[in-house]
């Protein structure tokens, strides 16, 4: 049985990422320091173990990977969310530390490929639309941003001196069940559900793409197990565009909210005006569309319906 190793994998994409696996009948180890994951969101099986870990202490990820023999690892772990991101940037500088101790364990141990969850936030504001992976700058000075096209340069490199195989993924706004009140939709549901006014940053005329958490681990999954995109980068995300604004409306009407928008001043920076991914590898992978943005919000009601 294939051992895979999951690197933040207590949080939203990671556990659904790890979920997969599993029914794809992988064994798993998971390493999160639960800073912003949860265990209740991991699934229950024989071949899933949990280890509390901080990948930026090089012994205790050391630990981990020597008592394993992983044949992939998917490294997830990473301070996330906007205004988390914004109001602690030293610690998302310091998640340099656990790219760089994953690689160096990883290349002295017999991992075939290593994959990374990197940003639509390398971007920046775009210059074009789509942000196709090798036409579009990588522009952004947001620390989140710098660290995940940091990260993307390490992987890079160590391919280049090392020879060790990667994968980029360039992950765009992901959704689901069990994603933290943190991102757009979980927080605008959340609200909508308990009838409690939305609050937007800004006018609400920024723009963003939505995809469903299962798209992106099926598309994941197969990139690895189909030996795709080996030492390449690949946008993941919707790429039909939404405004903020719509997005709110759009989930009262669905939820029959009496809620409503309240507009706040914009967030200093880090709030894109506009994203929207070339996604056109992501569909070659997938060989259909993805699941459309009113589907993927009643899936999570009714995930919510059933706690």
């Amino acid at each position: 049985m294939k051992k895979i190793l999951v690197t933040g994998g207590a949080g939203n994409v990671g556990s659904a990422l790890v979920e997969g696996l599993l029914n794809k009948g992988y064994f798993v180890v998971v390493v999160d320091n639960l800073s912003t994951g949860s265990l209740d969101k991991l699934p229950d099986s024989d071949n899933l173990k949990f280890i509390k870990c901080d990948c930026n202490n090089y012994r205790d990820l050391a630990e981990v990977m020597l008592a394993f023999d992983f044949e992939y690892v998917f490294h997830y772990a990473a301070v996330v969310g906007v205004k988390r991101t914004q109001e602690n940037p030293v610690s998302v500088l310091n998640d340099i530390k656990g790219i760089e101790n994953l690689l160096n364990l990883a290349k002295n141990t017999r991992v075939k490929r290593v994959f990374y969850s990197s940003s639509s936030e390398v971007y920046g504001e775009p210059v074009e639309l789509p942000q196709h992976e090798t036409r579009t700058p990588l522009n952004s000075r947001v620390p989140y941003a710098v660290v995940k096209n940091v990260g993307e340069s390490f992987f890079r490199s160590y391919k280049q001196e090392f020879d060790l195989d990667y994968t980029i993924f360039r992950f765009f706004n992901t959704y689901g069940p069990n994603q933290s009140e943190d991102f757009v939709i979980a927080k605008f549901l959340n609200m909508a559900l308990n009838n409690v006014d939305i609050t937007i940053y800004g006018d609400g005329n920024q723009t963003r793409t939505f995809c469903y958490v299962s798209d992106n681990v099926e598309a994941c999954i197969k990139i690895m197990e189909e030996e795709m995109y080996v030492n390449d980068v690949i946008n993941i995300g919707g790429a039909k565009i939404f405004k903020i604004k719509d997005l709110a409306e759009q989930i009262i009407d669905i939820t029959c909210s009496q809620s409503k928008i309240v507009y706040l001043p914009p967030l200093k920076e880090g709030d894109m005006a506009r994203r929207q991914p070339d996604n056109s590898k992501m569909l070659n992978v997938l060989g259909r569309d993805l699941i459309p943005l009113d589907e993927g919000i009643k899936k999570m009601i009714e995930f919510y319906n059933r706690k």
